[in-house]
């Protein structure tokens, strides 16, 4: 089926989106016959945090989450153009510690498996502010480190953290760019939560193949479909996030490309990920994790619409009960706030219907978020210092999947009567 295309009235400035009535081929397959299974409404852009509460056209797009019935790949049914969403970036690999500790372990992990020498050439796609790459620097100094990131305020940070960093999105053209610049292919290849945000897999896929050095591996990570199942974690569906990845899907868009999968992990980080070591097909020798692993995916039922079903149906019912948990906090007479204010935050607060009135304000260690308001919502984001000076009672942990993170972090609140509510995979009050 060819898509429909025409001007979304609440896209704003950015143009165009895709109609409800003829959602876009599968991004894996071509197919055009995608099922819906999660409505999230019209929706603000998730990290495009606003500099006053509710301004006039702020954009809202469809957000709806669909499986392809051919090669069972999740993936938005309503895409946004990438320059809406990724020129300018609020979100900092290194402002967790977890996360951070997190990109150590791989820098170490992939440079101790590819006996990465001096000199051999790094590749991070959607670097960030180059956590991941000054890591590889400090345990391989000689090697060559590149970044590339659309975002121009993340890569100068990247560059003053000495992680050389072009501004561009990752395609065949600018991985021949990137060769021509080095006179070089590259040995790794890493791609940490940004490969779900390709809506142009195959020029991408092109650009791994062009890039990627005999022997060499690129290395995926990305939220995994199955603990995002598991865990009603549907708040991580929002705009960027235009796939959501199972390995059965990502070996069929692999192969396409004459790629394939050496080695699969699931990692407990940062909250259910799949970690994918590919590498060019001749060379490949799959590890018996990957077999194992597709075959987990069918028995857990990724492949099965009764899954979908079952996911919807728990959602409605998740947005009753913590409606009914805020309600009930603000009834008892108690304050309640927020805490983090990730991009799942404008998710949550959307479909379950909370702004200013339900949560007073979200504190978040971030600088970059600070002073800004939640898109869509319009709860304004303040720094932590704030817990010191107007003190809830009640704190809603928007970033849940980091609880025992930031629980630890915020132990003086705790100790002083302050209670956590966790609100996925459901509602509940921590002590």
């Amino acid at each position: 089926m060819t898509p429909t295309i025409t001007l979304n009235r609440e896209a704003g400035l950015h143009g165009l989106a895709f109609t409800s009535a003829a959602p876009p081929p599968c991004l894996v397959c071509g197919d055009g016959g995608a099922q819906l299974f999660a409505d999230l409404g019209h929706t603000a852009l998730a990290n495009n945090l606003t500099a006053e509460p509710a301004p006039a056209g702020e954009p809202r797009y469809p957000l709806r989450a669909g499986y392809c019935p051919r090669c069972w790949h999740v993936q938005l049914l309503d895409r946004v153009p990438p320059a809406a969403m990724f020129t300018e970036y609020c979100y900092l690999s290194s402002a967790s510690s977890t996360l951070r500790e997190h990109l150590g372990r791989l820098a170490a992990t992939a440079a101790a498996r590819l006996h990465l020498g001096p000199d051999e050439l790094a590749v991070d796609i959607g670097a960030n502010d180059g956590t991941l790459l000054a890591a590889l620097g400090r345990l391989q100094p000689s090697a060559r480190l590149q970044g590339i990131d659309p975002a121009a305020n993340l890569a100068a940070l990247a560059r003053a953290a000495g992680v050389s960093t072009e501004v561009a999105y990752f395609n065949l053209d600018s991985a021949r760019m990137l060769m021509d610049r080095h006179g070089r292919r590259a040995r790794l290849i890493t791609a940490t939560n940004s490969f779900p945000h390709i809506p142009e897999l195959d020029s991408y896929l092109a650009g791994v193949a062009a890039l990627l050095a005999p022997g060499g591996r690129f290395v995926v990570e990305a939220h995994y479909l199955g603990d995002l199942l598991d865990q009603l974690a549907f708040d991580t569906i929002y705009h960027e996030h235009v796939s959501y990845w199972a390995l059965g899907p990502m070996r069929h868009a692999l192969r396409r490309h004459g790629r394939d999968v050496a080695d699969v992990e699931r990692l407990p980080v940062p909250h259910g990920q799949l970690r994918a070591w590919i590498g060019h097909a001749g060379e490949v020798t799959p590890a018996p994790a990957v077999a194992a692993l597709e075959q987990a995916e069918i028995a857990a039922g990724l492949r099965a619409p009764a899954t979908y079903t079952r996911f919807a149906e728990r959602l409605e019912t998740l947005a009753h009960q913590l409606r009914q948990a805020v309600a009930g906090v603000w009834a008892s007479g108690q304050r309640l706030a927020g805490y983090g204010a990730p991009a799942k935050a404008a998710t949550l607060a959307a479909y379950c219907k909370l702004g200013p009135r339900e949560i007073a304000w979200i504190a978040d260690r971030n600088p970059l978020k600070q002073g800004r308001y939640l898109p869509g919502a319009g709860i304004p984001i303040v720094g932590c210092e704030r817990l010191e000076t107007d003190r809830p009672d009640v704190l809603l942990l928007f970033a849940w999947n980091f609880a025992p993170e930031i629980m630890a972090q915020l132990e003086p609140f705790r100790r002083a009567g302050g209670r956590f509510l966790v609100p996925v995979p459901e509602p509940r009050l921590v002590a």
